[in-house]
């Protein structure tokens, strides 16, 4: 009895020590260069659950890609803003507005891309004409075709697409795929995906693979958000829309009824480089394969418009989030009026912090989002912000369901506007690789505006009133999913 208590005892102080180890080691390595919040979330997670909280910082608690990634995307920065320093990249708009050019030196210092003049953009917000006018460009190729998808399905709806990019395959034509492979495998259609894909003589490859035994991994939840089209470097398509039915071919969807609404934009232009430029980066980190030798990326004609064009690459590549710095700098230019459309609308104390500021400069200041959720608990740490905006006033349109508004947008007065991949979350910001399209151009902004007015028909507006009467369960669910959504 003597020799199994005192057994016991040992074990007992070898779990104290442990655990007061596994605390201490906590407080010194999570808060290194790491959010406030997000390391106060992890604490809280080890501190509280301690096996499953250090199991899962293990498994998901670097949100960076690994070194050789982040140094890759150095090199094409480098390359980048060498190549394009000195070049022509079409006529700008005279009279920009004051800290216009600031915003642009941001960019082209986060993001390395160039600002460009003389560009053509237009909306495309019905669905399947997107997915048609994608395939009809690309039917129209006469050296190469760059696909780069999220999500990629060879579907009915999608059907034309592939068609397009078969009949280019069969003229000889290049034709370079690239899919993000966690949000593609196990899906409907995945397999059936790659073999039309090789069928076809396509070149493709998975983004951010996370196949251990082939020695490829990195934080399994990090992902290539990206969707974009190049043809021939004169013509692309960047935007919020996968490759996919509008239902995403999932069964829960079509239960339920739900349909994604989704916004793409075509482009003709210098822009079309730095869009093409994005894709190749992303193709020599799967690939290491260097296509600048074979591509003139920055041989770039002029379009037909006379709009000014920037792309912001974002991502856990780069060393700061450069979405989320344009967005907070955006914010605090806007003299009169900010509309924000973003189905995940998760935001950090800073973005918080300039959008009710915004409202407290006198701006009007609207969000749209989705009466309808498709991710629980980013629905529900999205409706945890809600009673702030409100009461900062921010006016809220939900988008009716069951349609999910799936579109990302936001422009500012009458001049400037963003569209692209990125979402207005934690997860877009640090996690995801996204593209962004910065415009300056008045016409473009009214064709943003007619849209949003689309989308403010099409919804209806959540009042204080109505959302302070919220039940106390839906109130405990908001909180909880606040709290998690800060685990980066």
């Amino acid at each position: 009895m003597i020799n199994i208590t005192f057994e016991a005892t040992w074990w007992l102080i070898l779990v104290a020590i442990f655990d007061i180890t596994v605390r201490i080691a906590a407080i010194i390595i999570i808060p290194r260069n790491r959010r406030p919040t997000a390391a106060m979330a992890w604490l809280l997670a080890i501190y509280f659950i301690p096996l499953v909280g250090v199991l899962l910082f293990l498994l998901i608690g670097n949100p960076r890609l690994p070194r050789k990634r982040r140094k890759m995307q150095a090199q094409i920065n480098e390359y980048i803003q060498d190549t394009s320093a000195h070049l022509d990249f079409g006529t700008l708009r005279p009279n920009a507005p004051p800290g216009y050019t600031s915003l642009v030196t941001m960019n082209r210092h986060l993001g390395a891309m160039p600002l460009s003049g003389d560009n053509d953009a237009h909306l495309i917000s019905d669905y399947q004409a997107s997915l048609d006018a994608m395939a009809d460009a690309i039917r129209t190729a006469r050296r190469y075709v760059h696909v780069e998808f999220y999500i990629l399905q060879s579907d009915a709806s999608t059907d034309n697409f592939f068609r397009a990019l078969e009949e280019v395959c069969a003229r000889g034509i290049t034709v370079r795929v690239l899919l993000d492979h966690w949000a593609n495998r196990g899906k409907p259609f995945y397999k059936r995906t790659l073999r039309r894909l090789d069928a076809m003589g396509a070149q493709w490859r998975l983004m951010l693979p996370v196949q251990p035994f082939k020695g490829k991994y990195q934080r399994p939840d990090l992902r290539n958000h990206r969707k974009l089209v190049v043809v021939d470097g004169t013509v692309a398509f960047m935007g919020s829309q996968n490759v996919t039915d509008s239902t995403y071919n999932l069964k829960k969807n079509i239960k339920r009824g739900l349909h994604w609404v989704d916004l793409m934009c075509r482009l003709e232009g210098p822009v079309v480089a730095s869009v093409n430029a994005v894709f190749l980066s992303d193709w020599y980190a799967e690939t290491d394969e260097i296509l600048t030798d074979e591509i003139d990326l920055f041989d770039v004609k002029s379009g037909p418009g006379d709009l000014d064009c920037q792309v912001v690459p974002s991502g856990p590549g780069f060393e700061a989030e450069n979405n989320l710095r344009l967005f907070l700098a955006l914010l605090y230019y806007a003299q009169r009026k900010v509309i924000i459309v973003s189905p995940y609308f998760v935001p950090d104390e800073a973005l918080l912090l300039a959008v009710t500021t915004a409202c407290q400069r006198g701006l009007q200041v609207e969000l749209f989002v989705s009466e309808e959720g498709d991710q629980a608990i980013v629905y529900h740490a999205q409706r945890s912000y809600y009673e702030m905006l409100l009461k900062a006033g921010v006016k809220i349109w939900m988008y009716r369901k069951p349609y999910i508004l799936h579109s990302k947008s936001m422009t500012i007065d009458d001049e400037l506007a963003i569209i692209g991949s990125s979402n207005m979350d934690m997860r877009s910001f640090g996690l995801n690789m996204e593209i962004s399209l910065f415009i300056r151009g008045e016409e473009f902004v009214r064709e943003m505006r007619e849209i949003e007015q689309m989308y403010r028909e099409l919804s209806r507006e959540l009042t204080l009133e109505e959302w302070m009467k919220q039940p106390l369960r839906s109130m405990v669910l908001d909180n909880l999913a606040r709290l998690t959504s800060a685990l980066q």
